[in-house]
């Protein structure tokens, strides 16, 4: 990808070296890239005086047929998908085969709606519902309409929504993409992503991220951009510049070259310059994504989500595949470290066997470990099979227990881990209170992982799925590095390591400024590591301990940033 960005920066446009005209948004990694904009066409609407259905059974027919003939497709087209992208796929497959949802639609059209219509507006109504509940639903949304445009068309009779055919480095931009149009992109063409909609944490900006294709999202007046324009994209400043001069394009192959260099850069384990350890781990989800990182240069897995093998489940999965699923991610890492963390769910992520009354607001409610006070047994289970699994495979694993708030629950989840014959427990940081009384809560457990993710939104009381608020949510807040720093003075008062799995793990930058605030270890997704692991070879602890002062001392997340970037070897700044 980045040969093709340097080609786009050399071969797109002209050199017109005429004023340029700005767009900005909210970039998604540091990739930067010059290319011709390539719009992706608006969905077919049904017709604004669609009759009603003249044979029923026929409509019916024509539209289960049409919700079938989608959620197959969604299907085969995971099954080609990288991993991140297929289960996106997949969970969006399940949208078109949800039978609330046609069932309304059947409802609607026995109504005297026509069909095209019916569809529009039963999935207008699940958006409204989902919209509602806030957070991860939330962020389906656009899936789902993704869903109710390609059903619409197959029972217009008319093409699917998506992108044309690709010839030169083109800079994909859309009001939204949704998971089906990520996963056809061209990537021997495609080099940029820009969406007038979306957040750092959709699901565009999280394949984007996967992908390494530099993308701006929430871009206010994207849709201006026209089919042909040259625009240079720049995810670190979040800037889209129109009929960029051949300085910028200079600085674009410049960059593109430099980031390329990363990944022959260096390998190992990852060290600051002065020779101070720090962990670089993988974060995974699905048992095959462990065991694709297992063949990176990683070393270990700082964060396993475990809740993966239970949200699509109509009932808990049994010990028995739990065992079976856990020993094939040890197996795949030996005596590498893995860090797996006990169920998840709630709130954002329901779970059919195990229903959560009502909340007014479920970010706030029952997750995590607060799920195990109305179901115990679902913990008891899984702590039992990561114990079979660790004995069956030889390895020790270290077990973590997300949405810890007090003393009293640390100690009662270490009390469980250690019941079951498992060395090392611990807990996530992702509630300011844990946070504020680390040094308490330190006393309790083996290790602090901390989730810089929840940690953020709760700390700046900021939905993290709400884009608009995209500044509030980011990491480099003073406010966050601060609870992150409590938590890390807490792991070096007792000798005991503190890692980050969240996002800003894979920001090289801010992966300094953690370093300097006492962390030990850095998760993340692993085409992310070859950049951190790059700046800590050319950064010292000392260094490192002034960028993390200089960026509590700012007084916001844009001003941290660049006093970091002031510090930091000019050779880290291009690369990344």
């Amino acid at each position: 990808m980045t040969s093709t960005t340097a080609k786009a920066a050399n071969s797109t446009g002209s050199d017109s070296g005429s004023a340029a005209a700005d767009l900005s948004g909210v970039g998604v990694g540091r990739g930067s890239a010059v290319g011709t904009v390539v719009k992706l066409a608006p969905p077919v609407r049904p017709p604004a005086d669609e009759a009603a259905p003249e044979n029923l059974d026929e409509s019916a027919s024509l539209v289960k047929q049409s919700f079938d003939a989608v959620a197959t497709e969604l299907r085969v087209k995971a099954a080609g998908a990288d991993p991140t992208v297929a289960a996106v796929l997949e969970a969006t497959s399940l949208m078109a085969q949800d039978p609330g949802l046609y069932a309304d639609v059947e409802r609607r059209m026995k109504a005297g709606t026509g069909p095209a219509t019916a569809v529009d507006q039963a999935v207008e109504g699940f958006c409204t519902v989902l919209e509602s509940m806030g957070g991860y639903m939330a962020e389906r949304v656009t899936d789902l309409r993704d869903v109710r445009d390609r059903i619409v068309a197959h029972v217009l009779g008319v093409p699917a929504p998506g992108l044309p055919t690709m010839t030169e480095p083109s800079v994909v931009v859309a009001a939204d993409l949704a998971p089906a149009d990520t996963a056809t992109l061209d990537l021997d063409h495609v080099v940029a992503i820009v969406t007038e909609l979306g957040g750092p944490t959709s699901h565009t900006a999280i394949i984007a991220a996967q992908l390494d294709l530099p993308c701006v999202v929430r871009v206010s007046g994207a849709l201006t951009l026209s089919d042909g324009d040259v625009v240079a994209v720049d995810a670190a400043a979040g800037s889209i510049t129109r009929d960029p001069d051949q300085a910028l394009r200079d600085e674009v192959t410049a960059r593109a070259h430099a980031r390329a260099a990363l990944k022959t850069a260096g390998s190992g384990p990852g060290r600051t310059k002065d020779g101070v350890g720090i962990q670089l781990l993988a974060n995974v989800g699905k048992v095959e994504d462990a065991e694709r990182a297992a063949k990176e240069d990683v070393e270990g897995v700082g964060l396993f989500r475990t809740e993966v093998l239970f949200l699509d489940s109509a009932t808990a999965p049994s010990v028995e595949q739990q065992i079976k699923a856990y020993s094939r991610v040890f197996s795949a890492f030996g005596d590498r470290k893995v860090v797996i963390r006990t169920l998840d769910a709630g709130a954002d992520k329901p779970l059919a066997f195990a229903p959560s009354d009502e909340e007014e607001n479920p970010a706030l409610g029952v997750r995590g470990l607060r799920m195990d006070k109305k179901y115990p047994q679902l913990l008891a289970d899984q702590l039992e099979a990561i114990a079979q699994a660790a004995k069956e495979t030889g390895t020790k694993p270290w077990v973590m227990a997300p949405m810890v708030s007090t003393v009293h629950e640390a100690e009662s989840f270490e009390a469980q881990v250690k019941a079951q014959g498992l060395p090392v427990g611990g807990i996530m940081i992702e509630v300011p209170a844990a946070a504020l009384r680390g040094r308490h809560l330190i006393e309790k457990v083996d290790f602090f992982s901390i989730g810089t993710n929840d940690l953020t939104q709760y700390a700046m009381a900021t939905d993290r799925m709400a884009g608009e608020l995209a500044e509030l949510l980011d990491p480099w807040q003073p406010a966050v590095l601060d609870l992150i720093a409590y938590a890390g003075e807490a792991g070096q008062g007792a000798g005991k390591p503190v890692g980050v799995c969240g996002e800003a793990a894979r920001d090289p930058l801010l992966a300094l400024v953690l370093v300097g605030l006492g962390i030990t270890s850095l998760s993340m997704a692993p085409n992310g590591v070859p950049a951190v692991r790059f700046a800590l070879a050319r950064t010292d602890l000392a260094e490192c301990q002034a960028m993390a002062a200089a960026a509590r001392d700012a007084v916001d997340a844009a001003s941290a940033r660049a006093a970091v970037e002031a510090l930091v070897d000019p050779e880290v700044l291009l690369a990344i």
